[in-house]
């Protein structure tokens, strides 16, 4: 069998586990809307640990890191880190109390708790982040395919392969497809990159002769090729993220209780720490031996340097990552639909059946629309950071609504919300308002000025129904 035809092998091996994966859990999906959207809030330590490593760890961090390491070295690996950084702190501060609400989405815990114009503000900003970092997992599924059999794809023919699986396998099974796909995803995605890396770095000669090699001075340092500030602000944009993005949130809201949520994320952060430096690492090594490629290419142009049998799992175990990433996010942009707008506005007295047959449809159309973003996308960690940056309103509120729910007005959530909007647009299109480091900084200052000031000159207070733990009388007996 020729080089080409085993990748083809090993792809098309790979959809049809992936697939087979997905038919397997289908009938646990197809029990009702809450198992197809939220697992039937069943997910255990290790599908919630599996979950989010598998959003977390999609094309931004390899392919997107390899990239940006391509450039200015090691120090781009710590933006995988800063995911991890930030699921832990998910773990340790939030997790649980967004199980403990027992919602189903971010809008719906605006209307619960703020107003209906809130909530409407939400699900907008929410879809829209969420259909951006979808895309990007087009684009580096694309780069990796056209990578692996040139002879067969082109970036734009493997999105369009990429997508095929995507809203295929998200269709088929919902969360019990995807959490479970991740089982296999993750477990191979890191054997084979800490493989590729490893056999790579024997033909490079080892460790020492890539620094003596290394195009810059900054190649092999922790800290100078992205600078402190860079990194500083990629762990404030995911901790950000971590706390209000819906498709993470939903991966929380999915398991079976407030501990098994907790222990999922700080087990799922603590894993992915590593893995952005190992890919940085293979993008440093990358610009040694090839020089004049473009530098998004450059962890499949490596990695396809190896025997075309480790290549290609290693290849297709990365595209799967791509894979894991997007069904999540496919998976809660359609929730947000079919919840929060089609159930709220067109069809409050929707049978549980349709409102499944709306969250897949949804599926479908959302995953088209995404295809059509990937096409105009370049630049896959800039083109993250500035859409992540959005979700600080929604950290804002998240936190104050759990931590300090007696200093909270009705009115604040909207208007924190609106904010954020405008500070991202001034961001982009006045230059003479970037006077910080990063929009991420903006947003924070002014969400949280927004967000107080309003809360302190209205009266309108929410309610604490749910946010407030009761507190046991004097001598109660304790409950077991």
């Amino acid at each position: 069998m020729g080089t080409t035809g085993i990748q083809v092998f090993i792809i098309l091996v790979y959809i049809g586990v992936l697939f087979g994966i997905s038919w397997y859990v289908k009938h646990k999906a197809a029990a009702s809307a809450e198992a197809y959207v939220l697992a039937g809030r069943k997910l255990t330590t290790p599908l919630i640990m599996v979950s989010i490593v598998g959003l977390a760890v999609g094309g931004a961090s390899t392919i997107g890191v390899a990239e940006q390491a391509y450039k200015v070295g090691l120090s781009a690996g710590w933006y995988t880190a800063a995911w991890g950084i930030g699921a832990i702190v998910m773990g340790l501060t939030v997790a649980k109390k967004y199980r403990q609400l027992n919602i189903t989405t971010v809008p719906e815990l605006l209307e619960r708790y703020y107003d209906r114009r809130s909530m409407i503000a939400g699900i907008g900003c929410q879809v829209l982040v969420q259909l951006v970092i979808m895309s990007l997992q087009y684009v580096a599924g694309g780069a990796i395919l056209a990578a692996l059999m040139p002879n067969i794809f082109t970036p734009v023919t493997g999105m369009l392969t990429s997508a095929v699986v995507f809203i295929g396998i998200t269709l088929i099974g919902g969360m019990w497809s995807a959490s479970q796909s991740n089982v296999l995803n993750v477990t191979l995605q890191y054997i084979g990159i800490t493989v590729a890396a490893f056999l790579i770095l024997g033909m490079a000669g080892g460790i020492d002769v890539v620094a003596i090699q290394a195009p810059s001075i900054t190649s092999m340092d922790l800290i100078s090729g992205v600078g402190p500030m860079t990194i500083i602000t990629w762990i404030v944009v995911l901790i950000t993220v971590n706390v209000s993005l819906q498709a993470i949130i939903q991966i929380s809201l999915g398991a079976k209780d407030v501990q098994t949520a907790r222990k999922g994320f700080i087990i799922g952060g603590l894993v992915m720490l590593p893995v952005g430096f190992i890919a940085a690492l293979l993008g440093v090594i990358a610009a040694e031996m090839y020089p004049a490629i473009s530098p998004t290419t450059a962890l499949p142009k490596l990695i396809m340097s190896l025997n075309p049998w480790i290549a290609g799992v290693t290849l297709a175990s990365l595209w799967a990552a791509d894979v894991s990433t997007a069904c999540n996010l496919l998976l809660s942009a359609a929730t947000l639909y079919s919840h929060d707008i089609h159930k709220q506005f067109i069809d409050p007295n929707m049978s549980d059946k349709k409102y499944m047959t709306v969250t897949r449809i949804s599926v479908l159309l959302l995953g088209l629309l995404t295809l059509g973003f990937a096409l105009t996308i370049s630049g896959i960690i800039s083109t993250l950071m500035a859409g992540l940056s959005l979700m600080t309103a929604f950290a804002v509120i998240v936190l104050m609504t759990m931590y300090a729910p007696k200093y909270c007005s009705r009115q604040a959530a909207f208007y924190t919300i609106l904010a954020s909007i405008i500070v991202l647009v001034a961001w982009m299109f006045v230059p003479a308002v970037r006077v910080l480091p990063h929009v991420i900084y903006a947003e924070w200052i002014v969400c949280a000025v927004t967000f107080c000031g309003i809360s302190f000159v209205s009266q309108k207070a929410i309610a604490t129904d749910g946010l407030v733990e009761e507190t046991k009388p004097v001598g109660a007996p304790a409950q077991h």
